[in-house]
């Protein structure tokens, strides 16, 4: 509606009295910032009601969530002072690309995304995760031991093994290993640490331990920007195409191209979703061989998916089509057949 209604070049229009300061010439930093910033506040409105169901009334009416509507609305306001910022500086960066290299600006957006990338990675246990959960350094004791003794079976050096406080939001369970390098720990949910026998707890832990293994989140983080990439410059020919036949734009970087290349970039993403879930779930399934082949023990895995299959409420048998499409994991039915499949290999 935002572009086939023109309101675009009408917000442009309303703002240009606003700051004409052109450091560069076709950038205009603060008619972008406030371009982005309506832009931003405008779609935030509009999904309130879809943000809400989803994120309080849903998860409460099937009890996956403990959390408070204050909490989220807490969380929710952290994550923006957060993000936002961070999304408002990327934007800028963007648009000065188009005004000083208007040929070659998504090649230079791609490789600053990938940059960015891996330095969120390298951050997100020390910086990110602490502003949602509190996060514990695990007691000596069966569980500490026995993930201590996965990490090293998997070669993976690890900077703690933290416990974090899941059950203060919510009834699902979850384990990760987290951050790179220097950053890198195991983190793991209260609400498994509670709930699951030592053995289902090394399932989980080895299963996050194969991704380490396998270097998967270099991998992922290629593959994100592969196809980040392409999108961009397929949204570039987009880009170039609509600007030289719609003479209302004053060119690549008029704040006025803001709503068109967000929607040029939203369906790409739709568009290879698939593919990219397709390698999400290969690389989950193979870390649940590893996760089966480093503890061997079929019986403890399956009874670790089962668990939080019912805890986190997982569709069992999803239609086909619906797993390839949207699912970034292998349903759990299919998890559950490969260990069972497997069960006799390590009797």
């Amino acid at each position: 509606m935002v572009l086939v209604g023109g309101l675009n070049f009408r917000l442009r229009d309303a703002l240009a009295p606003t700051g004409a300061w052109q450091p560069t010439a076709g950038w205009s930093p603060v008619i972008l910032a406030l371009y982005f910033l309506v832009f931003f506040a405008a779609a935030l409105l509009l999904g309130l009601p879809f943000t809400y169901y989803g994120g309080y009334v849903l998860p409460h009416r099937y009890g996956l969530s403990r959390q408070k509507l204050s909490g989220i609305v807490a969380d929710t306001t952290k994550g923006l002072a957060f993000s936002l910022p961070i999304e408002l500086a990327g934007v800028l960066f963007v648009y000065l690309l188009l005004a000083l290299v208007p040929t070659s600006w998504w090649l230079w957006t791609g490789l600053a995304m990938l940059v960015f990338m891996v330095l969120l990675s390298n951050l997100a246990p020390i910086l990110v995760l602490p502003l949602f959960f509190k996060l514990t350094p695990l007691p000596e004791g069966e569980t500490k031991r026995r993930a201590l003794e996965l990490a090293a079976q998997a070669g993976t050096r690890v900077r703690g093994i933290y416990s974090m406080n899941m059950s203060s939001k919510t009834n699902t369970a979850n384990a990760m290993v987290i951050g790179l390098g220097n950053t890198r720990r195991i983190v793991i949910g209260d609400t498994l640490l509670d709930r699951y026998s030592q053995d289902e707890i090394a399932c989980v832990v080895a299963h996050e331990l194969g991704h380490q293994v396998h270097r998967d989140i270099p991998q992922l983080i290629l593959v994100e920007s592969v196809t980040t990439l392409g999108g961009l410059a397929l949204v570039n020919l987009l880009l170039h195409l609509v600007v030289d036949q719609v003479p209302l734009y004053h060119g690549l970087s008029d704040p006025a191209t803001m709503p068109l290349l967000a929607a040029a970039f939203g369906i790409f993403a739709l568009l290879v979703l698939p593919i990219t879930n397709g390698f999400s779930r290969w690389v989950e399934h193979r870390a649940d061989v590893y996760a089966l082949e480093s503890t061997r023990d079929p019986e403890a895995f399956i009874g670790a998916m089962t668990r939080l299959a019912n805890q986190n409420l997982a569709e069992l048998e999803p239609p086909r089509l619906i797993e390839l499409v949207l699912y970034n994991h292998p349903s759990v039915g299919r998890r559950l057949a490969h260990a069972r499949a497997n069960e006799s290999r390590f009797r």
